[in-house]
């Protein structure tokens, strides 16, 4: 029975999140954004094709609201995605959305192609290679689906033999299922799929292409998830030119 000390629980204004990326600017800033590094405004500007100005009033609005976090180093002011629960908010979000038809040309279409083959999604590998990885990972027994995704034993085991140390264990779980936007498959998210993703770029496997989130397999990196994970397949390599 309520009376005068009952608390009132206020709705979440879902609308008002829904309204930060109800504008093509402010989705294609947080799209950017899923590469997992700090941008500026005049970056984003120029990525989104608006004025410094406007991209501004934009960031402003994105960082009142939560969904990025910015930093400043001297004049220099820069922002990215507030922390991994937004970005795989941005992800799920982009799966979800239907494809915009765009003017063919061969720059965007290589740039798609990029993107959907291999590409990080904020601190994770995702597109082709990603789900992959999360595949044969499954495959082999590291991963379990059966009552939600966890990391097995021989998981834990096969990391420690790579060298991958995963942190402590936060607010973050280990393993997360992140719906990939372009194989509508999950790829590995978590702890687990950020420390693998670093271990990748630091043992040169993979290359980022360009300033875009995209990223290329090296010559090691396909030795690598071939001896590690028996995997192979063309549809995660670029194409040699």
């Amino acid at each position: 029975m309520m009376n005068s000390h009952t608390v009132h629980v206020q709705d979440p204004d879902l609308a008002a999140l829904a309204g930060l990326l109800a504008d093509r600017t402010r989705a294609s800033f947080c799209l950017a954004l899923l590469d997992g590094r700090a941008w500026t405004a005049i970056e984003l500007a120029r990525h989104a094709g608006v004025a410094a100005s406007t991209a501004t009033e934009h960031l402003n609005l994105l960082v009142t609201g939560g969904l990025l976090a910015q930093e400043r180093q001297g004049r220099h002011r820069y922002v990215r995605l507030a922390d991994p629960a937004t970005a795989e908010l941005i992800e799920n979000l982009a799966a979800m959305a239907p494809r915009r038809a765009a003017p063919p040309s061969l720059p965007a279409v290589s740039r798609s192609r990029a993107l959907a083959r291999a590409r990080t999604c904020y601190d994770h590998l995702a597109g082709a290679l990603g789900v992959a990885i999360t595949t044969a990972m499954t495959d082999r027994g590291l991963l379990d689906w059966e009552q939600g995704l966890t990391l097995t034993g021989d998981g834990t085991a096969w990391l420690a033999e790579l060298g991958i140390t995963l942190p402590p264990a936060r607010r973050r779980p280990p393993v997360r299922s992140c719906l990939d936007w372009t194989e509508r498959r999950p790829h590995l998210a978590g702890t687990v799929g950020a420390a693998f993703c670093r271990h990748a770029f630091d043992s040169g496997w993979v290359n980022r292409i360009g300033t875009s989130r995209a990223i290329a397999l090296t010559d090691a990196g396909q030795r690598a998830l071939r001896d590690h994970l028996s995997l192979t397949g063309a549809s995660f390599v670029a194409e040699r030119t």
